[in-house]
């Protein structure tokens, strides 16, 4: 294949559709978890991870794990964790049983928060996904999204 191959340019094509759909959401979710409830996307996203943690085997997840979810490097998942807890949304606390671990959990007022944002974003992804189906560009890509469904759904 060489730089001008018509399947690599399709590829890239398709790559940048991609990533402008997401920019685009990502960008409508911004600004409504913004406006209504002074979260970030990141924030968000840290909260709603963190809060389907469970004690017990496996239930907390290590900071790798987090960062890995939310797609962020390890150390901005730290400063966005400490920006959190400053806030009173997150509260961190040494593992009982290996006093080396640190967990953290989403506080009461973490949950209440994330629960009242969880509906501006579900919203704020659809109208987002809606003004993208009308580009023909993003379209295909839109219903691509539509096919797919969770392993908890299969």
């Amino acid at each position: 294949m060489t730089a001008t191959d018509p399947a690599l340019t399709a590829l890239a094509d398709s790559w940048c559709a991609l990533s402008l759909l997401h920019g685009r959401i990502e960008t409508h979710i911004e600004r409504a978890l913004q406006s209504g409830h002074g979260l970030s996307v990141r924030e968000f996203s840290l909260l709603d991870v963190l809060s389907r943690q469970h004690d017990g085997d496996g239930g907390h997840l290590q900071m790798k794990q987090v960062a890995d979810a939310v797609v962020l490097s390890q150390s901005a998942t730290t400063r966005l964790v400490t920006r959190l807890e400053e806030r009173g949304l997150l509260s961190r606390y040494l593992c009982p049983t290996d006093r080396r671990g640190i967990y953290t959990d989403v506080t009461p007022a973490g949950r209440e928060l994330l629960a009242a944002a969880r509906p501006t974003n579900n919203e704020a992804l659809r109208e987002a996904l809606d003004q993208a189906a009308t580009d023909p560009a993003l379209a295909p890509l839109v219903s691509a999204l539509a096919e797919i469904r969770s392993p908890s759904t299969l």
